[in-house]
């Protein structure tokens, strides 16, 4: 079972006509998915613009909700969370200074599109399985940026960043 935090709208987007619809349609496939896969799922939204004085938390179908407090960022809750909670957090957002946040405290940083193919290829398994998109175009340039220096070690063995990411794919 792995623990996944997600930074919401960074995946679903905010140019819907209806946030809360779209919200609410993300959450129950997160359901989904938490049921399917029996990882522990944690979703963040930002209240960062109208959201309550309080931070919001809530356990919906076994996914747990946050709503950031007024004047805070998704960004900041994730980081916090991951920062206190010592687990390898398996941290989904396309968001630079999350994924580098989450290398730092040795999580494991999966941009939001390949996490929803997957997770979408584990609901939908009549035309696709989570086996078969094993790969999903993965690319260590996706994660991390190249460092200056030449490359030193056996050149068929992944980086440590990569068999990471790899590792928290095959959780997902």
């Amino acid at each position: 079972m792995a623990c996944i935090i997600i930074d919401g709208y960074n995946v679903i987007g905010i140019l819907h006509r209806d946030i809360e619809a779209s919200r609410n349609s993300f959450i129950e496939f997160l359901i989904a998915y938490s049921k399917k896969s029996g990882n522990e799922v944690t979703v963040v939204f930002d209240g960062y613009k109208n959201g309550s004085q309080y931070e919001e938390t809530m356990v919906t179908g076994g996914v747990r909700v946050i709503y950031s407090r007024l004047n805070e960022k998704a960004d900041d809750v994730i980081k916090r969370i991951i920062s206190e909670d010592r687990r390898e957090w398996i941290v989904v957002s396309s968001d630079r200074a999350i994924v580098n946040h989450a290398w730092s405290v040795q999580s494991i940083p999966i941009d939001s599109d390949i996490f929803y193919r997957r997770a979408e290829a584990r609901l939908d398994t009549s035309s696709k399985t989570a086996d078969a998109c094993a790969e999903d175009g993965f690319s260590k340039d996706d994660y991390y940026e190249e460092d200056e220096m030449p490359q030193r070690g056996n050149p068929r063995r992944l980086s440590k960043k990569d068999r990471m990411v790899r590792k928290g794919l095959s959780k997902i």
